[in-house]
């Protein structure tokens, strides 16, 4: 059973920044790609970025391009989402998600989901 638990969310102004965290509960982390999606009240989850756990690839929606990164630890079973440069349209809630094997974007190939964490950008 894979766990993904999120943390980090919050109130932020615009313009600055915030550290979204998921803790993993995998046992084999490095064989696991996991995603970041968010979903903005009436809108769908899109894909926000994806890191390969065993090659470190990496891939971006082009509205994050530039303002986010995701990193990981391998020793903690964690990735992160940094997020920089934050306006109100990245208001949303984000979840982390993970699944076996490489980089996608779709979320229908995402197989384990965290319960989210509200990112608020205030204008």
């Amino acid at each position: 059973q894979v766990q993904l638990v999120e943390s980090g969310g919050g109130l932020v102004q615009t313009g600055g920044s915030l550290r979204l965290s998921c803790a993993a509960s995998i046992r084999t982390f490095s064989v696991y790609t996991m995603g970041w999606f968010r979903q903005a009240p009436g809108k769908e989850r899109e894909f926000v970025a994806a890191m390969s756990f065993s090659t470190g690839s990496t891939n971006y929606a082009d509205s994050v391009k530039g303002r986010f990164t995701i990193s990981r630890d391998n020793a903690k079973n964690t990735v992160y989402l940094q997020m920089n440069s934050l306006s109100p349209g990245d208001t949303a809630v984000y979840y982390c998600a993970a699944r076996l094997g490489g980089v996608r974007i779709g979320r229908s190939e995402y197989n384990y989901w965290g319960q989210g964490t509200q990112v608020t950008v205030s204008s």
